[in-house]
Order: structure tokens, then C-alpha cells, then sequence
């Protein structure tokens, strides 16, 4: 099973978990380009930080729904629009991600 790992700040991981954010962005560089562009996986792994094996209060699973590219301003990256890659983290209507 392939599986994209995103390590996240809490507030991030509880809008998450919450079903509030929909859309967790990384910056469009090289980097990230690798490991998106013509990829494709069977789940997200969303951690709160970098959590100890299982410890599952601190990890969600969702199914993999795909990216988008996007310009956004958010205070995370500056003042500035930037260009980002939009990872879906919950589908509408899909309910609240499961913790395993």
C-alpha cells in the first residue's frame, strides 16, 4: 500500500481531524513536485508532529483523493501569493477521517 505521510502542526492536525480543512498545502518546489506529479496512493497518513510508533491519538488515515495546484495567501508562507500543491484531506460529505 503506498502511503503519502504529511507531519503537521497541532492546530493544523485538529482542523483535520475536526473535518474543517479540507486542503493541506505544501509549497510547489522541486520537492514536492517528485513526490506528487504522476504518483498516486492509497491513503494520506496526517501526523500530529512525528509521533512514536503507534501511537494512534496522533495519527489519521484518510483515503488518497488527490492534489491540485493552487495560488494562495496564507500567513504560513509570508505576504506574498504563493504557488502550492492542495492535497485533499477529506472529501465533502465524507465524514470525519478515521484514526487507526
Amino acid at each position: 500500500m503506498r502511503i503519502l505521510t504529511l507531519n503537521l502542526i497541532g492546530t493544523y492536525f485538529h482542523q483535520i481531524k475536526a473535518g474543517t480543512k479540507t486542503f493541506e498545502f505544501r509549497l510547489r518546489t522541486p520537492y514536492w513536485r517528485t513526490r506528487l506529479e504522476g504518483r498516486t496512493y492509497d491513503m494520506v497518513r496526517v501526523c500530529w508532529g512525528y509521533p512514536k510508533k503507534g501511537d494512534a491519538e496522533r495519527e489519521i488515515l484518510i483515503p488518497w483523493l488527490g492534489f491540485e495546484e493552487q495560488t494562495i495567501e496564507h500567513e504560513h508562507f509570508g505576504d506574498l501569493p504563493v504557488d502550492v500543491f492542495a492535497i485533499r484531506v477529506r472529501a465533502e460529505g465524507s465524514g470525519t477521517p478515521r484514526t487507526h
